[in-house]
């Protein structure tokens, strides 16, 4: 009986463990409270498992519930890439495509690139993921990633783009109030906008022979947004992408010469989609938009 569970039983699970209610799981899944009641009945009935327990703050996963989720995302991130593969199966330029990248480069640079594929192929869509975590391709959690540091896993087709620098910025206004920086020793007496807890930067920073620790920031965060706004808001001095800085007139760069880091940019989509039209078709033109943001961002 196991065996012959539906997967609309894991689909009810997932979202139920998700949400930690039956009636927000019925609404995200635009089920009946009722419905959803079944499914969760009928799965733990074919388990032989009990999967939630009621407390007043809701519906508490059991043990066993813990353990099952990532194997229900896996099965909803190979169910949702099988739609996707249908959809661009038939050898033309249609259905869905998703691509997940991190939160500053699908905000910042991918917008006008999927826009210009969009102009040419009305039948596409777009599944646009932000997120710094390094989703899994493997488990098709996404068709087609960009990605700042090289690839680890096997099965993946990878292509390297080049690299895209960061440099020291900050408003015009700011530096027009506080002054201009003169050296790296200097950027004591002024606000810094940096990382919070994010062990990235510090390695990328550290592996360019930049000694920066966490307690120099007046604004500590690990959302690249929020840094690039705070910038714009004049609030500090912090570290840009040198091609989206010079998108703003009034960003200015400071000590050039003694804060430059690289970041690698991969482009990478699994193996078994070479043969789909559509991902084939967004991942070329993917690598040729981000090589030309590249040009900028040196």
């Amino acid at each position: 009986m196991i065996n012959d569970i539906p997967w609309e039983l894991y689909r009810s699970f997932l979202a139920v463990a998700r949400h930690g209610s039956l009636s927000a799981a019925a609404r995200a899944l635009r089920l009946t409270q009722p419905t959803l009641g079944r499914h969760i009945d009928e799965l733990e009935l074919a388990l032989g498992a009990s999967l939630f327990t009621r407390s007043p703050q809701g519906l508490i996963a059991t043990e066993t519930t813990r353990g099952m989720v990532p194997i229900a995302e896996a099965m909803e991130s190979a169910a949702a890439a099988m739609t996707r593969a249908a959809s661009g199966a038939a050898g033309e330029v249609a259905g869905v495509v998703r691509v997940t990248a991190s939160d500053i480069m699908g905000a910042e640079v991918l917008p006008p690139i999927l826009a210009e594929f969009a102009e040419l192929h009305p039948r596409i869509a777009f599944e646009l993921h932000l997120s710094n975590r390094t989703e899994d391709l493997l488990r098709r959690d996404a068709d087609i990633a960009v990605r700042m540091v090289r690839p680890a896993q096997s099965g993946l087709v990878a292509r390297r783009l080049g690299e895209t620098w960061l440099g020291f910025y900050a408003h015009r206004r700011y530096l027009e109030t506080h002054g201009v920086p003169r050296s790296f020793a200097d950027l004591a007496r002024f606000r810094l906008i940096g990382f919070d807890r994010d062990p990235v930067p510090v390695k990328a920073i550290g592996d360019a022979g930049i000694q920066i620790t966490r307690e120099m920031f007046s604004l500590r965060t690990d959302n690249d947004l929020a840094q690039l706004a705070a910038l714009r808001a004049g609030y500090g001095i912090g570290g840009c992408q040198i091609g989206i800085a010079r998108r703003d007139p009034d960003l200015m760069r400071v000590l050039p010469a003694a804060f430059a880091v690289p970041l690698e940019t991969w482009l990478v989509m699994h193996e078994d989609l070479r043969s789909n039209t559509s991902v084939r078709r967004v991942f070329d033109h993917l690598a040729q938009g981000l090589k030309d943001y590249l040009i900028t961002a040196r």
